[in-house]
C-alpha cells in the first residue's frame, strides 16, 4: 500500500496500551495505516508519498480537551479582554470599555471577559457607578474569569428587569449594599440569567466559533468536549459550523444550558436526542446540570466551611432530589450524564444520584462523568471508582489560581483536581482546560499536571503530580474514552483516525519545568495538515 504521508525519524508517542514509543507513522486517506520503525515503513513509500523527516521531534495523537467552552471562548475574543497585559487596574479596564462603547452603536452590548479581581491592583470589582459613568445608553457586562460572576451597569439591569425589589433566584445572588441598593454584581444563577439577556447575534456566534476552532487547532487540539451552553440555538449553530467547516475540530457537545438547565435537559431527553447521536465530526454528548459554583469565585459547595470564611459553604443550584429527577430520568433513557461539581458537597450529592440511578436501572459501561471534580476527597474517590465515574479535572487551574485555592480551601488543595489519586485508585480521568476560564494550551495543562506549581512557583497539592506520559494520556486516550471513542482516536494505532500533532522538540527529553515552553508546529485532522507553523522537512 502506498501511503499519502509518512513520518520518519521521530519520537512517536503512541499512547497505546503499552505506551510504546516508535519512529515512524504512515497515513492513507484519513487513517493511520502503519506504526513502527523507520526501516519497516519503507514499503509504504511510493512515488507520490510525502515523506516528512521529524528530526527527532515528538509526534503525538491529537489533543482532546474534555471540558472546554468553544463557543464562549470564541465570543470572548470579540469582547474587551481583561487578561490583556496592559489591564492591571480598574482604571485601565474602564478605559478599554470606554473605547469599546464609542465604537459600539447605542443600545448594543459592551462586554468584557476574563476579569479577575485578584489580578488588578485595586483587588476589587468595578462598581455600578463606574460603569454608568462610561455609558447609560449601552448595557455593559463584565464577566469574571470563572463565568459564574458578572458586574453590570444600570442599563443592563433595566433590560433584565432587575430592581431593588427583585428577589434572589434559586442558586443565585443579586448583590445589594448595606442600604439595599444594587451593586451591579450578579452571582451564579443571577449571572447565568443575565447571560441569556446579553445574547449574541448569529453573526457574532459564527465569527466566534471560527476564531475558537482556529486557535485550538494551532494549539494541537483536534477534538473538544463542548461544555455548553446557550441552549437549542447553540446546537443548531455548532452543527452548521461543523458542516460548513468553520469549525474544524471534532465536537462532542454536552446537553447543557447555563440558565434553566433543568428545563433544557428535560426537553432534550424527551426529544430522544441520545448521547452518541451524530458522526465523527459532531456528536451529542452527556446530559449536564450545574450543581455548584466557581472554585475561584469562590462559590463551590463544600462539606466544611471555607478556610477564608467560617460561615461560607458555597452555593448549590439544586437539591439532590432535583438533580436526580432530571439526570435519573436521563440515565434511564440511555444517556451519559454529568454535572458541573467543584466542591466535595456537590460531588457527594451527584454520586448519591448516580448510585440511586444505577440501583434502579442497572447499566454497564455508562461512563457517567463529573466535570471538574474539584475537591475530590479520598472517600469520594472510592465511590467514583465503585460507580465507574469518569472525573474531568482541570490540570491548568493550579497554575493561574493556585494561591486563591490555598487561601479559600487550605489543606484541601491536596485533593483538588486529583490526577495522581485518580490514577492510583484505578479511575480513568480525562483532562480539560475549561477555557476561557483559563489557558486552553494542552502543553500548559501537561506541564502543570507534572509540576503542580502556580505561576509564582508555589507548590499546589504537589502530591497530585503525575508523569509526562500519564499527563499526555489525560489529554488523548482518556479523552477519547470519556466520549466512547477510544476505538477510533486518542492513540496512534493502525486503523484509527489520522489526528496527529508535531511538537517543536522532544517532549521526553525536555526538562519537566520547561514543558510549557514547547510549541505545536503542525496539526493534522482527518489525514489533512491544517496547521503548520514551519515548513515541514521532506525527504
Amino acid at each position: 500500500m502506498e501511503a499519502d504521508i509518512v513520518f520518519v525519524n521521530g519520537e512517536v508517542i503512541t499512547v497505546d496500551q503499552n505506551n510504546t514509543v516508535v519512529e515512524a507513522v504512515a497515513v492513507k486517506d484519513n487513517r493511520i495505516v502503519f506504526v513502527g520503525l523507520d526501516q519497516q515503513v519503507k514499503s509504504f513509500i511510493g512515488e507520490k508519498t510525502n515523506v516528512i523527516d521529524l528530526q527527532g521531534k515528538t509526534l503525538l495523537p491529537g489533543f482532546i480537551d474534555s471540558h472546554i467552552h468553544l463557543m464562549f471562548y470564541g465570543l470572548d475574543q470579540l469582547a474587551v479582554n481583561c487578561k490583556a497585559e496592559h489591564i492591571d487596574s480598574i482604571e485601565a479596564l474602564l478605559d478599554d470599555l470606554k473605547r469599546k462603547s464609542l465604537e459600539t452603536p447605542k443600545g448594543e452590548w459592551v462586554r468584557a471577559c476574563g476579569f479577575n479581581e485578584t489580578a488588578v491592583k485595586e483587588k476589587r470589582y468595578p462598581t455600578i457607578a463606574e460603569l454608568d459613568a462610561i455609558s447609560v445608553e449601552h448595557p455593559i457586562i463584565i464577566s469574571r474569569t470563572c463565568n459564574h460572576i458578572s458586574v453590570v451597569n444600570s442599563k443592563a439591569l433595566e433590560i433584565a428587569q432587575i430592581d431593588e425589589n427583585t428577589p434572589n433566584p434559586a442558586g443565585g445572588v443579586i448583590e445589594k449594599d448595606l442600604e439595599g441598593r444594587l451593586t451591579g454584581k450578579l452571582m451564579e444563577a443571577a449571572n447565568m440569567a443575565m447571560g441569556d439577556v446579553a445574547s449574541y447575534t448569529d453573526i457574532e456566534l459564527r465569527n466566534g466559533v471560527k476564531i475558537a476552532s482556529d486557535h485550538f487547532i494551532a494549539a494541537g487540539i483536534t477534538s473538544v468536549h463542548e461544555a455548553g451552553g446557550q441552549g437549542p440555538e447553540s446546537y443548531r449553530l455548532l452543527q452548521q459550523a461543523v458542516k460548513s467547516r468553520d469549525i474544524r475540530v471534532r465536537v462532542y457537545a454536552m446537553i447543557c444550558q447555563i440558565s434553566n438547565s433543568q428545563e433544557f435537559v428535560n426537553k432534550m431527553v424527551e426529544a430522544g436526542v441520545v448521547t452518541g447521536t451524530g458522526d465523527e465530526r459532531f456528536k451529542v454528548g452527556p446530559a449536564k446540570l450545574f450543581t455548584d459554583g466557581s472554585s475561584t469565585g469562590p462559590t463551590i459547595a463544600t462539606r466544611e466551611p471555607y478556610s477564608s470564611d467560617p460561615n461560607n459553604y458555597g452555593i448549590l443550584y439544586y437539591s439532590e432530589e432535583e438533580i436526580y429527577r432530571v439526570l435519573g430520568e436521563a440515565h434511564k433513557k440511555g444517556y451519559q450524564i454529568t454535572v458541573h461539581a467543584q466542591g466535595d458537597k456537590a460531588i457527594e450529592m451527584y454520586l448519591n444520584c448516580v448510585e440511586k440511578a444505577l440501583e434502579e436501572s442497572p447499566r454497564k459501561n455508562h461512563r457517567h462523568r463529573i466535570e471538574h471534580a474539584g475537591i475530590s476527597s479520598p472517600d469520594l474517590q472510592e465511590r467514583m471508582k465503585k460507580l465507574e465515574i469518569i472525573p474531568i479535572p482541570n490540570p491548568p487551574f493550579p497554575y493561574e489560581f493556585g494561591e486563591i485555592y490555598v487561601n479559600h480551601y487550605g489543606d484541601r488543595v491536596d485533593h483538588m483536581y486529583a490526577a495522581r489519586d485518580f490514577i492510583d485508585c484505578g479511575i480513568i480521568a480525562a483532562g480539560g482546560s475549561d477555557a476561557p476560564v483559563t489557558d486552553y494550551n494542552p502543553l500548559l495543562g501537561i506541564h502543570v499536571a507534572v509540576n503542580r506549581k502556580s505561576q509564582s512557583g508555589m507548590e499546589i497539592g504537589s502530591s497530585q503530580s503525575i508523569s509526562v506520559m500519564e499527563a499526555i494520556k489525560l489529554y488523548t486516550w482518556n479523552g477519547a474514552y470519556a466520549s466512547f471513542e477510544e476505538e477510533i482516536k486518542g492513540s496512534i494505532e493502525i486503523g484509527k483516525l489520522a489526528d496527529l500533532v508535531i511538537l517543536n522538540d522532544s517532549i521526553l527529553n525536555t526538562s519537566q519545568d520547561q514543558i510549557k515552553d514547547l510549541k505545536v508546529e503542525t496539526t493534522m485532522i482527518d489525514g489533512e495538515i491544517i496547521y503548520n507553523e514551519r515548513e515541514l522537512v521532506g525527504i
